[in-house]
């Protein structure tokens, strides 16, 4: 594996990151709060997943092997956000674990196989056999859920990412 493959991996990555964030900057509380499509969730829902069920579980604990302890429990649990919970702490948890996670990726080898697995990957034909396929699962998800966050904002206040 090249230094630049990792490079452009993990620049991308950071790239849909800092894309998410500028997405949510400049909300209020309560477009924050807003869920905005027929499914319900809210901008400040997406960066609670986001910070769960892609930076914690992906990256420390399928890379680094940490236990998972800090999972809510129940369906969709990762996407609530209760309603006395500041705004600016969803959003600085979602920054502290990307800063965790690049710590975790700073420290591990791309052709590393991960530290633990889920017999459920198997099941629903999904396969990680290094860090690698790790790292493009997350930046897929989190670029995903970047282009949801932009529709979501030009429904909220009428700002565009992209103007056609």
């Amino acid at each position: 594996m090249s230094s630049t493959e990792r490079d452009v991996l993990l620049g991308r990555l950071g790239g849909v990151r800092r894309h998410v964030l500028e997405q949510v900057e400049g909300l209020d509380d309560e477009q924050l709060r807003r869920p905005v499509l027929p499914s319900g969730w809210s901008c400040l829902g997406l960066l609670r997943h986001l910070t769960l069920s892609d930076e914690r579980y992906w990256f420390e604990v399928v890379v680094a092997g940490r236990p998972s302890d800090f999972f809510p429990e129940g369906r969709n649990a990762d996407w609530v956000v209760g309603p006395d919970e500041p705004a600016a702490a969803v959003v600085d948890a979602y920054r502290a674990a990307v800063e965790a996670a690049d710590a975790v990726l700073a420290a591990t080898d791309l052709d590393a196989a991960p530290a633990w697995t889920d017999p459920w990957w198997e099941q629903v034909g999904m396969s990680f056999p290094d860090v690698r396929s790790v790292v493009l699962h997350v930046l897929v998800e989190t670029a995903t859920h970047a282009g949801h966050l932009d529709a979501v904002r030009e429904l909220l206040d009428g700002r565009q990412h992209i103007v056609l």
